[in-house]
């Protein structure tokens, strides 16, 4: 294989495998102690969607136990609708944009304790 292919190869690797590889490093025990303070608000203690917020809010707030629909989402979509906000990504406005408060390692435990909930309906 001559040099420049052997790059390329190893630049689909890095571009393709390497963001992969660094979801799921998120730790749910630390996203569930987020989540009671700045998620159940409107998504609910349980992740349904049924905060006491919520009954004010249209749309309402997205249940996070519906694993069907949970199950439509890469975690790279539920990190970026955490971090940049609803409207960011063609959601409702009313889902505030987190990135500037929680580090990006604080939005992957969320996302990883969001995934948690649909797993245990």
């Amino acid at each position: 294989m001559p040099v420049t292919c052997r790059w390329i190869v190893c630049w689909v690797v890095v571009v393709v495998q390497l963001p992969a590889v660094a979801w799921g490093a998120g730790d749910a025990a630390k996203g569930k102690a987020m989540y009671a303070q700045f998620c159940a608000a409107c998504h609910g203690t349980s992740g349904k969607g049924d905060g006491p917020a919520a009954a004010a809010l249209n749309p309402r707030p997205r249940d996070h136990t519906d694993a069907k629909y949970m199950a439509t989402l890469k975690d790279q979509d539920i990190f970026k609708v955490t971090k940049e906000g609803g409207a960011a990504v063609g959601k409702s406005p009313l889902m505030p944009p987190w990135g500037g408060q929680f580090t990006d390692q604080q939005i992957q435990d969320l996302v990883a304790y969001i995934r948690s909930l649909a797993r245990r309906r």
